[in-house]
């Protein structure tokens, strides 16, 4: 059965390109509960230990140098279906390939820079929620 809950992140370009408010719009507009949410900025250590999962990759410096780069936007999402919703929502990885109105479609640079991160299972939601708010943070 589903968590119903998803975590996601707006990434530093998308911050730092003033588009909170409105991805922040998108997710409600798309019917989901914001239940924990704050604006901080990881260190280059802790974007590391987010990202471990890609550690062996290529593209692993340039992640966590890029995702301690500035400030973020974290949030736990609830929705029925959060998950799979969101991801719908949010878009293809590279925005040249995401679906039109998307979020990475309308606010991402490139593959690198794409606006937001969206949990790809209902494990790695709680995970990922976990890693950012502790249980008092959650609404």
């Amino acid at each position: 059965m589903a968590n119903n809950i998803t975590f996601t992140m707006i990434k530093p370009d998308a911050v730092a390109a003033g588009h909170t408010g409105a991805i922040l719009a998108q997710i409600a507009a798309a019917g989901f509960r914001i239940s924990a949410m704050k604006m901080t900025q990881l260190s280059p250590a802790k974007a590391g230990e987010f990202y471990e999962v890609h550690k062996e990759r290529p593209f692993y410096g340039e992640l966590v140098d890029f995702m301690s780069s500035g400030p973020i936007v974290a949030a736990i999402l609830e929705k029925t279906n959060a998950v799979e919703d969101f991801r719908k929502l949010i878009g293809a990885t590279d925005p040249s390939k995401a679906e039109p109105g998307t979020i990475r479609a309308l606010y991402a640079k490139n593959v690198g820079e794409n606006a937001v991160h969206g949990s790809d299972s209902d494990e790695n939601a709680l995970i990922e929620g976990a890693f950012h708010f502790a249980g008092v943070e959650k609404f």
